[in-house]
């Protein structure tokens, strides 16, 4: 995980991440990596439209996004 999110922080790729909140919530989120600390990062949270800072441990699922592929005439 860790090592995906400093490949994401280097090129500036977006993840896409399932987040469980300390309030217990899940969200799904697509986030943009801008700094990476010992058990936290900074991220730009395109959900909440803001820099936000997420706790490794409460990360459910993180990846690439899969890119969606529309069909042409």
């Amino acid at each position: 995980m860790r090592r995906l999110l400093s490949k994401s922080l280097e090129s500036g790729v977006k993840l896409e991440m399932i987040y469980l909140s300390d309030k217990m919530d899940v969200t799904q989120r697509t986030i943009k990596v801008l700094a990476l600390g010992e058990s936290s990062f900074k991220a730009f949270c395109y959900l909440r439209r803001k820099q936000r800072f997420f706790k490794f441990v409460n990360i459910l699922s993180l990846g690439v996004p899969k890119k969606k592929f529309s069909r042409g005439a």
